[in-house]
């Protein structure tokens, strides 16, 4: 065991390996040599510099968003007419990235703390007194029970904001259909820390003059920052009537892709817009809640009471989300995409020696050609020899 460790060591420190150049003139070596060779080099070439941008080093956007809608809408429910604008169906106030725009709702007028019957929608009925715990308050319910059993409806009194709210039939056609043609004007600004580098989505040729008159368009007007909410909801893949009625949400994308190797001006934004709840052509009404809702309440003293105009809200919740990457060449990259690049070269060697060594005929012929053990006389030992073994 000791002499088998020493002769592991000795050869260790005293053994030195040079490669042997080999001229091997074998036509289907050599076509699978430059084969492999092509291959990495289209790979190089293909992926590492011209898709990937191996050359070149990458920052991600930094980015703000302000919005601001305008149009004006009209409504008449049973003989009441009523104007809508900005102020009435953007919630919350205009300028966020994301923001909700009514689209349909149902009103519950002059509601006022007191006691009343439950809804008759048959979640609520009762036959006596005992089937309404006094104090307790159901998930389903408008308020708490008192006790008593409404002998009109046949539903629990509860004390809460009456009349309560009956929201089971929802206005269709949507009664703010006029939102299709409501606009959204979009300013956003983006900066590349890394490079030094601010844009903002007007960019040059979109001015004053231009932004009164124009419209997008995805194909004759694809700069224009202002949008109507028909071509949003259509561009997303939905009707307005389908999503309007019930509500929904829809995102906008801003998408920056920038080479900065070429003019600034090059670097423009391109819109994108998604269904973000369900798809289009969803048929599925047994899917649990449907579209987008909330509930909004105005409230005001009258005859020193406090009372309150419910609305349930539908709307089309719209998200505005800012995506920026910015590239540019740098010599390091470069070098480091290069030498990697050299690097695989050698996968063609290897492969070659693999078939040389242990697929060809003549292999063993190859085996001697390539590996040579050779013994030499070492000098300054005081006359002691000694044995050096390499493969060349």
């Amino acid at each position: 065991m000791k002499d088998a460790i020493v002769s592991a060591l000795t050869d260790f420190f005293f053994e030195y390996e040079t490669p042997r150049q080999v001229l091997v003139r074998s036509k289907r070596v050599g076509v699978v040599c430059r084969i492999i060779q092509l291959g990495v080099l289209a790979y190089i070439i293909g992926w590492v510099f011209i898709y990937e941008k191996g050359y070149q080093i990458e920052d991600t956007a930094i980015g703000s968003v302000l919005t601001k809608m305008k149009g004006v809408g009209y409504t008449n429910v049973s003989g009441q007419e009523r104007l809508w604008d900005v102020a009435d169906y953007v919630f919350p106030e205009q300028g966020d990235a994301s923001f909700v725009v009514m689209t349909n709702y149902i009103i519950t007028a002059g509601q006022k703390q007191g006691k009343c019957p439950e809804l008759q929608d048959g979640k609520h009925n009762c036959a006596s007194d005992r089937d309404c715990e006094e104090g307790r308050y159901k998930r389903t319910g408008n308020g708490h029970m008192t006790g008593k059993c409404d002998n009109q409806t046949k539903t629990c009194e509860v004390f809460a904001w009456c009349p309560v709210e009956d929201d089971r039939n929802i206005p269709d056609p949507p009664l703010l259909m006029s939102a299709e043609n409501y606009t959204l004007f979009i300013k956003n600004s983006i900066s590349f820390p890394q490079f030094d580098v601010v844009r903002s989505n007007l960019v040059e040729g979109v001015d004053s003059k231009y932004l009164k008159k124009c419209l997008y368009d995805e194909k004759n007007s694809p700069l224009c920052p202002i949008f109507r909410l028909g071509d949003i909801v259509k561009l997303s893949g939905f009707s307005f009537r389908q999503i309007a009625k019930e509500g929904g949400a829809i995102g906008i994308l801003i998408d920056w892709i920038c080479n900065l190797d070429y003019s600034l001006k090059h670097c423009k934004p391109t819109y994108y817009f998604h269904g973000l709840y369900g798809k289009a052509n969803e048929e599925d009404k047994a899917r649990a809640s449907l579209g987008y809702n909330f509930r909004h309440a105005k409230y005001y003293t009258e005859e020193k009471v406090e009372k309150r105009t419910l609305m349930k809200v539908f709307g089309i919740r719209f998200n505005v989300i800012v995506r920026g990457l910015a590239r540019k060449f740098d010599i390091i990259p470069t070098l480091t995409a290069i030498g990697s690049g050299v690097g695989i070269f050698g996968v063609a060697t290897v492969i070659c020696d693999l078939v040389l060594l242990y697929v060809l005929p003549k292999r063993d012929f190859y085996k001697n050609m390539k590996f040579k053990s050779t013994t030499i006389e070492e000098e300054g030992f005081h006359g002691d020899s000694g044995s050096l073994s390499s493969q060349e």
